[in-house]
Order: C-alpha cells, then sequence, then structure tokens
C-alpha cells in the first residue's frame, strides 16, 4: 500500500515552493518552468499536475506570456488531503481486496471496525496539515 503516491509528492513539492515564494517575495505567478528548475521535477509532468490542482480549485492557471500558476485558495487552507485527494482519492485503509477484487469477508470482518477508526484518526491529523504548516516544519 502506497500511503503518498508520486503525483501527490510532487504535487506538495511545488506548492510549497510556491508558498514559500509568495509569503517571503509577494510573488504571485509562477511559471512551470521556474517550479522544475528550483525543485528538480519533471516538467511535462508538473504542468499536468498543477492543471489537475487547478480543475481541483486550489491553483488559477493564468494563460499568456506572463502566465503560469497563482494559488486560487490561500496556502494556509490548502490541506494535504485536498492534493492527496485531486490525485489519489480519499484516504481509505479499509479497502481491503483480495487477488484485486473487494473482500468477500467484508460485512463480517473483526478487523474492519478497527480499522475504520484508525482511518478516521488519520484523516482528522492529515486535515491539520497544511501546505503552510509544511513550510513552517510543523
Amino acid at each position: 500500500m502506497k500511503f503518498i503516491v508520486r503525483d501527490t509528492d510532487y504535487a506538495v513539492r511545488a506548492l510549497v515552493y510556491m508558498a514559500k515564494q509568495s509569503l517571503s517575495k509577494n510573488k504571485k505567478v509562477f511559471t512551470v518552468d521556474e517550479v522544475v528548475r528550483e525543485e528538480g521535477l519533471p516538467g511535462r509532468f508538473l504542468r499536468k499536475l498543477l492543471q489537475t490542482l487547478a480543475k481541483r480549485g486550489l491553483l488559477v492557471s493564468n494563460k499568456g506570456k506572463k502566465g503560469g500558476f497563482s494559488f486560487l485558495k490561500p496556502p494556509a487552507s490548502i490541506k494535504l488531503t485536498d492534493i492527496m485527494e485531486a490525485f489519489q482519492g480519499r484516504v481509505d485503509i479499509t479497502n481491503c481486496l483480495l487477488k484485486g477484487r473487494p473482500c468477500p469477508n467484508k460485512k463480517k470482518c473483526i478487523l474492519r471496525k478497527t480499522l475504520k477508526n484508525i482511518n478516521k484518526l488519520i484523516q482528522r491529523e492529515l486535515e491539520k496539515i497544511t501546505v503552510v504548516s509544511l513550510l513552517e516544519g510543523r
């Protein structure tokens, strides 16, 4: 089970970089090339990720000569769960599969109730993490 997929990791790195520049230098628009250069991420892939975040209402895509991406929501209000859900869906450790199919014992499973409670705890903790809190190392 992968908890954080590559798309989420790259998107978080890009957003933290953008937030840092936005807060420290009052910079508003970021080109993909700039983020690629500073964070060492693959360009075409990053562009796709940032476009996904724009479709999800976290960023705005600005076209033209002075175009790029900017925050639609303040970085302090963008939660890690917002980013994770954009690329990997909702965190769910109770999604049990057996040979690629849903477990037939799902309704009777004695472990499932405990895992559901753990899942709720994980979700609550992840929702406390924002782009700014990551930037500040909290």
